[in-house]
């Protein structure tokens, strides 16, 4: 069994005295350094908890620069969401250490892993063992496309649960639950309550959730940590991560 680092303690205690964790995502691909610095000064003054940085695919040479310039601006930890090896560096305090297990494309089960552990052993990151869950969001996400992983059908929430307690059983530390970037439909209510009444690791939502009130409903059904992404690039401002964190944070 993986013994908790400093950054995963943090977001057990964060789920401990709130209730659940706020995260928020960003694909730092094309952002000036502007948008960037305007983005972490909103998410510094609205309660979030974490940051996660990464996407499925990088468009230019800048993304380590980016992550620099985030480390330096953000109070809260700056955690690597990986979408491939290159994305790694030394500048985060952690890294989701994921696996899609929903897939059957060995290269995102286990082939980038293996590549990405002396790296990581090298730079010397924290690691946080994920289990990274693809749901059917009703739109044809990156990941998808990138990693070859058929989603999960969102209405077979039995094919969830035994994936999340095959993730359990293998000592991951977490479950990530995602429907995809740009989702139209987030993960279920039922999917969520679900796999939380039957495993005993943090569940972690995100994908589609566009609404406080909606990621509420995800907190109630178990979620110990809510992702939003897409609707913060659209919407970012400080008023709706506020309006965000109030609704994920239910103990205050």
């Amino acid at each position: 069994m993986n013994r908790p680092g400093k950054i995963l303690t943090y977001l057990e205690n964060v789920r401990q005295s709130k209730g659940a964790g706020y995260l928020v995502l960003i694909d730092p691909d094309g952002m000036s350094d502007q948008s960037l610095e305007e983005r972490i000064e909103a998410i510094n003054e609205s309660e979030v908890d974490a940051i996660l940085v990464g996407g499925s695919l990088m468009m230019d040479g800048k993304n380590h620069e980016r992550t620099v310039l985030i480390k330096k601006n953000a109070k809260v930890p700056v955690i690597f969401f990986p979408g491939g090896v290159s994305q790694l560096n030394e500048h985060y305090d952690a890294v989701l250490f994921m696996s899609v297990l929903s897939g059957r494309n060995p290269h995102y089960l286990i082939g980038e892993q293996v590549i990405a552990a002396p790296i990581i052993r090298d730079i010397g990151i924290e690691t946080i063992a994920t289990a990274y869950l693809l749901l059917d969001g009703n739109a044809h996400s990156t990941v998808e496309f990138m990693s070859g992983t058929r989603p999960i059908p969102m209405n077979r929430p039995e094919i969830t649960v035994a994936h999340a307690l095959a993730a359990q059983y293998l000592g991951m530390q977490m479950v990530y639950l995602e429907a995809g970037s740009g989702a139209t439909i987030p993960v279920s209510d039922d999917n969520v309550k679900w796999v939380c009444s039957q495993i005993n690791i943090p569940v972690i939502v995100g994908g589609g959730l566009r609404e406080p009130e909606v990621a509420a409903r995800k907190v109630a059904a178990g979620a110990s940590f809510i992702v939003t992404g897409t609707i913060i690039e659209e919407k970012g401002d400080e008023k709706l991560l506020r309006e965000f964190s109030r609704a994920i944070h239910r103990r205050n």
